[in-house]
């Protein structure tokens, strides 16, 4: 029989198990390592992970095993479809984790919480391991992520996925540049007094993050998702030129932008419209597992660390380019890599090719559709990545 432990915390929604047990650890003064092998076992493969025997983990806490699988995700059997969760576990809205004590509290967020509501906290997406930051005097941010859940409760997660990273991707784009647009109304001096609460310039150094710039964007970036996870509005972007028009005049009111579909050239919204409008969602690059081989969570590798500071100094000289930042962030990946981009030494060629609309492109789009011989529109919304 496992010896209960005299402060059974309970843990955290959506909390990791190795972060739960270490917290347990460090209240009780235990060796976490020692208290992980006690609540797991080797994993079935017969691999040196372990994964968490719930229970065992009960008779620690004295918690039923109903109440600890609520929470921690890793215990629930069947295991949950891990790509419709965040592979990186992270820390949530600092007010929420203070509840619980005993060290960090690392959770593993599901694709669609960015914003703790309760709190008006930015929570994502995984940065830098930095504090959660408040959202005082931004509250159409707080709304974007109500928004955010009502396209969710409209479509699959699949396609919500894919449609807010695609319309973050449009935004960064727009962001990029040496010099802001002369025209006082273009979204992108409201991005910039946005990034300026979020990082200010007194403290730019220890408060940036590339996560704060996607939350500079995240309302118009829902605002867009809407549109690109709608059916409808994926077969006009994906039809004819008067279709797309009116796809693009729509782009215009929601994002606020001057749009002018006759680039030659470079034009992010115009390349998804003609390559990616009429194909199913793209998948998660990578996907949580579960298990892990020892229990204490390792430190943010030095690194990430140097490429943090490294953005810092950059961004505390110029404050241009911003939207730089958000198309080389791993949380782009999924859907600037897609299964049919093709392949370049460079990821500067692989956002070069997110906004290219040259008649090579446009050619070979066409021969694609053409060999895939798609039912008419755009592929349903019920499609599973």
């Amino acid at each position: 029989m496992l010896a209960r432990l005299p402060d059974p915390v309970p843990p955290a929604q959506h909390e990791i198990a190795a972060s739960y047990i270490g917290r347990l650890a460090t209240i009780h003064g235990l060796d976490i390592n020692a208290l992980w092998r006690r609540v797991t076992e080797r994993e079935a493969s017969g691999g040196m992970r372990r994964v968490v025997v719930p229970e065992r983990l009960a008779a620690v806490t004295g918690r039923t095993v109903h109440a600890l699988v609520g929470a921690l995700p890793e215990l629930r059997t069947p295991q949950p479809d891990w790509a419709m969760f965040r592979h990186q576990p992270q820390p949530g809205c600092h007010h929420c984790d203070s509840k619980h004590p005993g060290g960090r509290v690392t959770r593993l967020l599901p694709h669609h919480r960015y914003v703790c509501t309760r709190h008006s906290v930015w929570i994502g997406p995984p940065d830098a391991d930095q504090r959660s930051v408040s959202l005082a005097g931004l509250p159409e941010i707080v709304g974007a992520q109500r928004k955010h859940l009502r396209i969710l409760r409209q479509h699959s997660w699949a396609t919500t996925y894919d449609a807010l990273l695609t319309a973050f991707t449009f935004c960064g784009h727009i962001w990029t540049g040496k010099e802001p647009p002369e025209n006082p109304h273009h979204v992108w001096h409201t991005w910039d007094e946005r990034a300026h609460v979020l990082i200010p310039p007194e403290t730019v150094k220890k408060s940036y993050s590339t996560s704060r710039l996607f939350a500079a964007v995240y309302p118009e970036a829902v605002s867009v998702a809407a549109l690109l996870a709608s059916p409808n509005w994926r077969r006009l972007a994906s039809g004819t030129a008067t279709e797309r028009e009116t796809f693009y005049g729509e782009i215009s009111k929601r994002i606020d932008y001057p749009y002018r579909s006759n680039h030659d050239h470079s034009d992010a919204i115009a390349h998804w419209a003609d390559a990616d409008a009429w194909r199913p969602p793209s998948n998660p690059l990578v996907t949580f597992r579960p298990g892990r081989t020892q229990g204490r969570l390792p430190e943010r590798h030095r690194g990430h660390e140097q490429r943090q500071e490294k953005s810092a100094l950059w961004f505390s000289r110029t404050r241009r380019n911003a939207g730089r930042n958000l198309l080389f962030h791993n949380h782009l990946k999924p859907v600037l890599t897609r299964a049919w981009t093709p392949a370049y030494e460079k990821f500067e060629g692989v956002i070069w090719h997110s906004a290219r609309v040259d008649e090579l492109m446009k050619t070979t789009t066409a021969r694609e559709r053409q060999k895939l011989n798609p039912s008419p529109g755009v592929a349903r919304d019920t499609m599973q990545p």
